[in-house]
């Protein structure tokens, strides 16, 4: 029942930016964290940033200074605002929660920055 659904990737140009919206629909009783991740080509998914507890944040050393992530709860959703991008930032970016002793996740969106 628990869904995960991203959107707002596309191609742009370095320099641009982005705005990634997660939908979340069902029910979890206790949520621990959500984030995005995201997996370059040839490469493992990392983490990109994420909300703990619906407070701490935390964002990858690549990433800081440029993206915030965010959450309307009214919405059910999560943002990952990505400004200043870079080639580098190309990559599927996919949306997690961790609630309920398991992690779920979206289907991803892809990013693609041109240089």
């Amino acid at each position: 029942q628990v869904q995960l659904v991203e959107s707002g990737g596309g191609l742009v140009q370095a320099g641009g930016s982005l705005r990634l919206s997660c939908a979340v629909s069902g029910s979890i009783f206790s949520i621990n964290a959500v984030g995005w991740y995201r997996q370059a080509p040839g490469k493992q998914r990392e983490l990109v940033a994420h909300i703990i507890s619906g407070y701490s944040t935390n964002y990858a050393d690549s990433v800081k200074g440029r993206f915030t992530i965010s959450r309307d709860n009214a919405k059910n959703t999560v943002y990952l605002q990505m400004n200043s991008l870079k080639a580098e930032d190309t990559a599927v970016y996919d949306c997690n929660m961790r609630g309920d002793g398991m992690d779920y996740w979206g289907k991803g969106t892809l990013v693609t920055v041109s240089s």
